[in-house]
């Protein structure tokens, strides 16, 4: 017995020296890192989930039926538009770094306001400026006598050609920035030697300007056919069916869930495949600088007649994409006072301020808590998935309208039964009876956008000082709050304004969650416009400018103070901040 005794004592003993093996305790800032990473993917996920686990035998019908058109004159849009847009990109961008011409300076920056121009709101107008009503065709009647439009023929404004010559306008201000940020950046030496060696204008260009450009060139124009991809106001206002504009049609007028997340899904592998194309193109080809003497480029004087054709080809982008919208716009909102007192006009700037305002604070923050909790803890899961956040800004606003409504639907039902069955009254439909959707869709959208911004801000941030608040007894949240928040601000309050105009000018996720009778002011546009009520659209389209020219004046301020008082080159804006300027 004592034997016994003496071996459980030490068998008890051993327990206690060996060391015990604890779970891993939960951490609230990496769990919720994870939280936001898994919100931010669940659409993406439940669009690839709905798209191929469908009920029936769809895939084969798309096939048969639609799916090849909408593929086709998809890949055509997006041809002629990255084709265009990169022509006038490249071309003004050299024009206005290597030479010296009447105005050069001021367009080299207005070259830049068609940013600010939905594509949805230039579609609009030029169908007015160019319609048979519009100036153009009865200045044309009144100066030849023609009677109407069957003593002329005119170009079919609502067409393939209209939705390129549109977008174009619209997208060309990518390459412009990217290509004008690369020639800056190189070296004036190497001009003064093709010079010497007797290359003119065309061959200084050909064969030294463009290859050492290639890579910005080739990654604005992936971002310039993503935007293509995704379109939908300007697209569908010319009657054009594309992937985007087909996924309305399946799902709104066919009824069929599956087969608008299946045309989704293609839309998304588009989106992706570009995305990769603007990576790759930006890591292939690099160029370095030999010498620590590193020249800027001397831009030559053009005079006569050669500086103002220089100036003019300059200007007609500029007067294509905000010249033109804008001043038919104008031209309709100053005439009549009447839109302006419309009661659903203050309705649609009151929702567009409630939706936007929360989804850039929700959207920020978020970013935040997820930067500095990866950051902070150092997990591994959380760290794996930052990166994977980002995947919503290449998805189109009605994919992921697509990927948000039908599981959020689901999920509002089943809340609504039990909250009926708790209270013993109904509730309605929190999430898809409630701007909730919306702001959710532009968190998913936009999130890219404050993760990139809060990353750059934290990577700035000595580690020192985090270390040195945890050592003086302050806690995590303490530490975020006291000592990084103020070191950030201005680059939080980049963040929510980016995210806001953003969100102020998507259109298709807001068309899809929407709930009943509830418009913004890009779906106030849109519909007023659909409608041929040019006028009555005209303030909430000018509004929706004016916050766009926010952005465009903010980037072209920060590049300014950053390159000095020579204006320098407008370098390409961090990740997820690409592609904010067009978003229909």
């Amino acid at each position: 017995m004592t034997g016994e005794n003496a071996q459980q004592g030490r068998q008890r003993r051993a327990q206690e020296a060996r060391p015990h093996r604890r779970l891993p305790r939960p951490e609230p800032w990496s769990l919720g890192a994870l939280l936001i990473a898994l919100l931010v993917l669940a659409p993406i996920v439940s669009v690839l989930w709905m798209a191929f686990a469908p009920s029936g035998d769809i895939w084969q019908h798309l096939l048969a039926t639609t799916l090849p058109r909408y593929a086709a004159n998809t890949a055509v849009l997006v041809f002629w538009v990255g084709l265009l847009s990169a022509l006038i990109g490249t071309g003004t961008a050299w024009m206005v770094t290597m030479y010296r011409f009447p105005g050069a300076r001021l367009l080299s920056w207005a070259l830049l306001l068609p940013l600010a121009i939905p594509a949805y709101v230039g579609a609009y107008a030029l169908v007015d400026f160019l319609e048979y009503a519009g100036p153009v065709q009865t200045l044309l009647r009144e100066i030849f006598g023609w009677r109407d439009a069957r003593d002329y023929r005119f170009p079919e404004i609502r067409s393939m050609g209209g939705a390129v010559a549109v977008l174009s306008a619209a997208l060309y201000p990518y390459v412009f920035l990217l290509v004008r940020a690369s020639l800056r950046e190189q070296s004036g030496a190497t001009y003064e030697v093709a010079r010497a060696l007797g290359a003119g204008p065309f061959k200084r260009f050909w064969r030294v300007g463009l290859p050492m450009s290639r890579p910005a060139i080739a990654a604005a124009s992936a971002i310039v056919m993503m935007e293509t991809v995704s379109d939908f106001g300007a697209v569908s206002f010319f009657s054009v069916q594309t992937l985007t504009t087909g996924i309305f049609s399946v799902w709104l007028e066919g009824g069929n869930r599956s087969g608008a997340a299946q045309i989704a899904s293609v839309v998304l592998v588009a989106a992706f495949v570009l995305v990769a194309l603007e990576k790759r193109s930006r890591s292939r080809v690099r160029f370095y600088h030999l010498s620590r003497n590193h020249r800027p480029v001397v831009a030559q004087p053009l005079a006569g007649w050669r500086g103002a054709l220089a100036a003019v080809l300059c200007f007609l982008p500029f007067a294509a994409g905000f010249l033109l919208p804008v001043g038919v716009f104008l031209s309709h909102a100053l005439g009549n006072a009447r839109p302006w007192l419309d009661p659903g006009l203050l309705r649609a700037l009151i929702n567009t301020l409630a939706v936007a305002g929360s989804a850039a604070a929700l959207t920020v923050a978020a970013a935040l808590f997820m930067v500095y909790g990866v950051r902070m803890t150092g997990r591994r899961l959380p760290a794996l998935l930052l990166p994977l956040t980002t995947i919503g800004y290449a998805a189109p606003g009605a994919v992921l309208g697509v990927g948000i409504l039908f599981p959020l639907a689901g999920l509002d039902h089943m809340l609504a039964n039990v909250l009926e069955a708790l209270s013993g009254r109904e509730v309605g439909l929190l999430f898809t009876g409630s701007a909730a959707a919306v702001i959710f869709a532009y968190f998913v959208r936009f999130f890219a956008i404050a993760q990139g911004a809060a990353d750059a801000a934290f990577g700035r941030i000595s580690p020192s000082l985090g270390m040195a608040a945890r050592s003086l007894g302050e806690g995590p949240g303490g530490a975020l709050r006291r000592v990084h928040l103020p070191l950030i601000r201005g680059s939080v309050g980049t963040a929510l304004l980016l995210v806001f105009v953003d969100s102020v000018k998507e259109l298709p996720a807001t068309l899809l969650l929407r709930p009943f009778n509830f418009n913004t002011l890009s779906t106030r546009v849109y519909e007023k416009a659909s409608l041929e009520q040019i006028g009555e659209a005209s303030p909430a389209a000018l509004l929706v400018i004016a916050v766009g020219l926010l952005a465009v004046g903010l980037l072209a301020r920060a590049h300014a103070r950053r390159d000095g008082p020579e204006g320098g080159g407008l370098a390409q804006r961090p990740p997820g901040l690409a592609r904010g300027g067009a978003t229909s």
